[in-house]
């Protein structure tokens, strides 16, 4: 006869392997479901999924315009207008550079790296280079700026860093970047690496 505590230990192990299959895409169903109902609900049309339709085919357009050459005299105008407000024009700043930073034509968080948090430790963190020209802060040669991101979290620190604390990764950002913010448990593998990006 098989031991109790056994058949417990191996249910409760089908029940936690269950688990771990069912939450991540029920909780990916219902994200993508509720911003379906969030971005859809923007533009109230009576039949569902038009709203998105239209909100999507509204950006794709005026991406279009921004990227030509219409663009040019509504920029102008626009940040005329944002000078006079200058704590929405940093916010707006910020977050039209943080986006352009994920899907712009020149994407930011490119270069993985291990920064050393101090000469006395052997810690390292995770992170990304993202500007190695900081003559605008006005801080002496061989310093760079490196994005932290929190694990668990869409956030994290930026860092001035000496140079000589930085050593780049021969990796792909994007398993880099999900690999910090699952806390280091999502298992990297065998992926197709980036190029390593020399740091200037």
């Amino acid at each position: 006869m098989l031991d109790q505590k056994f058949i417990y230990k191996r249910i409760l192990g089908y029940f936690f392997s269950g688990l771990l299959l069912v939450v991540p895409i029920t909780v990916i169903i219902y994200v993508i479901y509720s911003l379906f109902i969030f971005l859809d609900r923007l533009i109230p049309i009576a039949i569902p999924g038009l709203g998105l339709l239209t909100l999507l085919l509204g950006i794709t357009v005026l991406g279009y315009l921004g990227s030509s050459f219409i663009s040019q005299p509504i920029r102008r105008r626009a940040n005329k207008m944002l000078d006079r407000v200058p704590l929405v024009k940093t916010i707006y700043t910020a977050i039209s550079d943080l986006l352009s930073a994920f899907v712009g034509q020149k994407k930011s968080f490119s270069r993985p790296v291990l920064v050393k948090m101090s000469r006395s430790s052997n810690i390292e963190k995770l992170g990304f280079v993202t500007n190695d020209d900081l003559s605008m802060l006005n801080l002496p040669q061989g310093k760079i700026a490196v994005y932290l991101p929190h694990s668990y979290n869409f956030s994290g620190n930026l860092y001035i860093v000496p140079i000589e604390n930085v050593t780049p990764i021969s990796a792909n950002t994007a398993e880099v970047m999900k690999f910090i913010v699952s806390g280091g448990v999502t298992d990297l593998g065998h992926k197709e690496e980036d190029e390593t990006v020399e740091i200037r």
